[in-house]
């Protein structure tokens, strides 16, 4: 197994320089009723990764892998190919795209035809096998086999990890003296490579999971990578049966903290995100807010994480790519977004020139 180091992250940050968009980092607001317990001046923060190539952080991991096998000379004429309808996937496709590289990706028959076209409009070449993802996962590695084509995997390799914990410098430029990063956990490859960066520098991470998405939570319990079963709000991002060998590891680090969250914070923290910062992102970015108190408009009161007088707190929120109609249909009447004629204007959030608000 490779134990992911710094060195890793660090090659993969010069790598895919000016290749991809240096997360940008907003101050969220603390502190207001309802936000939870009082942070004693702690310093939050989003870390706005959804607003990266493809929607997602898969894109950094996507595109150091790809350049890491075009450096060695080991990118062949059939391209990369995965199985993945996710995120994983359209990062594969839009790094082979800006790369040249042939990318044919696998999906199950019954695949929403909406992911099927933007896998298209990427440059991808989408093959439909099966009924079920093992299926396709199946028929992915037989076109593997068959035409030489360089297998990548959503999560589970040490250059998508790396590529992953590029932010982490990134974020560290606009607030350097961090003491706490907050990711959401699937697989773990986000996690293992955050980890990786952060130990360097000596900042805390916190691996947040949904209670019954807790591959990694389940993983430190029994001291070993063991499956679990998925049955969660976040399950379309977060839902591995398993944390890779890697992400287990990591999490050995001292400075590492594995929380828990139910279905209900997670729902309350994404609507949170739209309600009062007009953010529409993916469960799995709910799932990282959901673990932290005193994040004002989250809905997070018991949150498993508490954040100390003074610390500065950044929580990544890693995806935008969820249906916004259900972000519509979940939201209900906004006093935000429409005061009534008796209040006065909002001061929570600051509109900005298209109508979205930006966090403080």
């Amino acid at each position: 197994m490779h134990h992911l180091s710094y060195g890793d992250v660090k090659t993969a940050a010069d790598r895919v320089a000016d290749r991809v968009r240096p997360v940008t980092v907003a101050r969220a607001d603390a502190g207001s009723p309802g936000a939870g317990p009082d942070t004693g001046g702690a310093e939050l923060y989003f870390a706005l990764e959804f607003m990266q190539h493809t929607g997602s952080f898969k894109a950094r991991g996507a595109l150091n892998f790809l350049l890491a096998h075009r450096e060695q000379g080991e990118l062949p004429d059939a391209g990369v190919t995965l199985a993945s309808g996710g995120n994983a996937g359209l990062a594969c496709a839009w790094a082979a795209r800006g790369l040249g590289v042939p990318a044919t990706v696998f999906l199950p028959e019954t695949a929403p035809r909406t992911k099927v076209e933007r896998l298209r409009a990427y440059g991808a070449d989408v093959r439909l096998a099966g009924a079920e993802y093992a299926e396709a996962a199946a028929a992915c590695e037989a076109f593997a086999t068959d035409t030489g084509a360089l297998p990548s995997h959503a999560y589970d390799h040490p250059l998508i990890a790396a590529g992953a914990g590029t932010m982490v410098e990134e974020i560290r430029a606009q607030v350097p003296l961090i003491d706490t990063v907050v990711v959401a956990v699937g697989g773990g490859g986000l996690f293992a490579g955050v980890a990786a960066a952060a130990q360097h520098h000596g900042i805390r991470v916190v691996a947040v999971e949904p209670e019954r998405c807790r591959a990694l939570n389940a993983a430190l319990e029994a001291g070993r990578v063991v499956d679990v079963e998925i049955d969660s709000v976040a399950a379309d991002s977060l839902g591995a049966r398993r944390a890779t060998p890697m992400a287990l590891a990591a999490a050995g680090h001292r400075n590492v903290r594995s929380v828990l969250v139910g279905d209900d914070a997670v729902a309350a923290a994404r609507h949170g995100l739209w309600e009062h910062y007009r953010l529409a992102v993916e469960n799995a970015a709910g799932t990282a807010v959901a673990g932290v108190a005193g994040v004002a408009g989250c809905g997070n009161a018991h949150a498993p994480y508490v954040p100390a007088a003074g610390e500065r707190v950044a929580v990544v929120l890693c995806g935008s790519n969820a249906d916004p109609a259900e972000l519509a249909r979940d939201a209900g009447p906004s006093l935000e977004a429409e005061p009534s004629r008796d209040a006065g204007p909002s001061h929570e959030a600051e509109p900005s020139r298209d109508g979205a608000a930006s966090p403080h």
